[in-house]
């Protein structure tokens, strides 16, 4: 055990989040997320069995600071059933998650287009696949720098 680290970082994805350089993207995803095939160039699927997308979230926000020179560090994949640029209610609570443990606003939460998130999602350095049963609960996290006075 470690103080002060999030319970549900596991130490693989405790080495994903360390392996990770600026402009790196981490994707957060439900269960029903197809994981496997988009990471199937690198390979790093990481699942949370059990943890729910929010907590999921908020374990990868408590240390993977956001791209601040980025004016949408986060993004989620839009909601089939939402009008454009609308987050879902379970949405709506990790971007409260992303502005109190992520630091930056709401609006710095991109909409994607399922098709364009899946496609950015293959570059992403790693995937967190979550038990979250509700559709379309998927992030991607860019990470930026830790400035000398934050470490």
């Amino acid at each position: 055990m470690l103080k002060n680290i999030h319970p549900l970082l596991t130490p693989e994805l405790l080495k994903v989040l360390a392996e990770m350089g600026h402009g790196d993207e981490i994707a957060v995803v439900d269960a029903n997320f197809t994981a496997a095939s988009l990471a199937a160039a690198h390979g790093r699927v990481l699942r949370l069995s059990g943890a729910g997308l929010v907590a999921a979230c908020d374990a990868v926000l408590s240390l993977l600071p956001l791209d601040a020179d980025d004016p949408s560090p986060a993004a989620f994949m839009q909601h089939g059933a939402m009008p454009a640029g609308q987050a879902s209610p379970l949405q709506a609570r990790v971007i409260e998650a992303v502005q109190r443990v992520g630091g930056v606003p709401a609006r710095a939460c991109e909409a994607m287009e399922r098709f364009a998130f899946y496609e950015r999602t293959r570059r992403a350095w790693a995937i967190v696949q979550t038990s979250e049963g509700q559709p379309f609960g998927n992030f991607l996290f860019k990470k930026g720098v830790i400035l000398a006075q934050q470490a």
